[in-house]
């Protein structure tokens, strides 16, 4: 697979019948490795081995509703306290991040309500911190910890 702006990890991957599969350690089974796959799992490493997020925290295409749809989230992390801190959405490094990828995620938001957002295709991260009281986000310069972002 491409080599991503994240640090190495190592990977269980299998080849099963010609696809590859690699072992996802948050849901606990092999997960088909798609570009995007790929990403979403160097960034699942990013957080915990780099940002400190605990990976009991950490819930990987979660399910929620949003109106009367169910849309899922690649990655949501939880504080202690046990609400949604953050909502990363994934995308292949082939895809480019535009305005129809924040605005994605930001519809995602308005059921989560989150205080980060992070968009990523792998190489490129843009994180962001909500004002919900002023009805606004600022983008940050780099992405903060998990204590950083008061879990």
């Amino acid at each position: 697979m491409e080599r991503l702006n994240l640090p190495e990890y190592s990977f269980k991957i299998r080849n099963r019948g010609g696809r590859i599969f690699i072992f996802d350690s948050f849901r606990k089974k092999e997960i088909l490795l798609t570009p995007e796959e790929w990403v979403r799992q160097n960034f699942l490493q990013y957080m915990v081995s780099e940002k400190d997020f605990p990976a009991s925290l950490i819930s990987v295409e979660m399910s929620f509703r949003l109106n009367k749809l169910v849309k899922r989230g690649d990655i949501v992390a939880f504080g202690r306290g046990g609400k949604p801190l953050l909502l990363v959405e994934c995308k292949a490094s082939s895809v480019s991040i535009s305005q129809n990828t924040f605005d994605q995620i930001a519809r995602y938001n308005m059921s989560l309500k989150v205080d980060y957002l992070i968009v990523t295709n792998g190489l490129q991260h843009f994180c962001c911190k909500m004002d919900f009281k002023n009805k606004t986000y600022g983008f940050l310069k780099s992405i903060p910890s998990f204590q950083q972002m008061g879990g």
